[in-house]
């Protein structure tokens, strides 16, 4: 009996999730001419260690020291994209305000330059205090909440199968 955080399918799963909210980003920004702030380009980015934690996983879901390495990438990606979330619905609800709530230009660290590799994505045009997209009444920062929210339980439910012993 292969367990869950041993199924390829499963991790797979993961990292087309994550994709799918990648491209919906992008489908908003190109098609529906929606201008991402910094935050949500960093939210972006927090996506993109879930399709890469997705991946590990993926490639051999039977050693361990690739999902650990997934779980990682995963428990960083939701813990981060979560932290922005939050941060970015507080700036929209005006809990945060002045210079330090939101800047206009994004500040990758030096070695990983995503806003100079990747424009098409990374690179920030709006900003953090407009609503410009709501579903069901949630700005699409609070749906980002819901969603780190999902993705966290169903990560703590993978790593608890880790502990569970399969029955004889």
């Amino acid at each position: 009996m292969i367990r869950i955080n041993e199924s390829r399918p499963a991790w797979l799963l993961l990292a087309l999730t994550a994709l799918g909210l990648e491209l919906t980003a992008l489908y908003f920004q190109y098609y529906m001419h929606l201008q991402p702030c910094v935050l949500c380009v960093y939210e972006r980015s927090s996506m993109a260690l879930l399709i890469i934690a997705g991946i590990l996983g993926f490639i051999n879901p039977t050693l361990f020291l690739l999902r650990l390495s997934g779980y990682l990438l995963w428990a960083g990606g939701v813990g981060w994209g979560m932290f922005l979330s939050i941060k970015h619905s507080a700036i929209q609800m005006g809990l945060i305000t002045g210079p330090a709530s939101c800047t206009f230009m994004a500040n990758f660290p030096s070695w990983l330059q995503l806003d100079q590799w990747f424009p098409w994505v990374f690179n920030p045009t709006g900003y953090c205090e407009d609503i410009q997209w709501q579903f069901l009444g949630m700005s699409m920062p609070q749906t980002m909440i819901l969603i780190n929210a999902i993705y966290l339980v169903v990560l703590i439910m993978v790593v608890a199968a880790e502990f569970k012993r399969p029955r004889a």
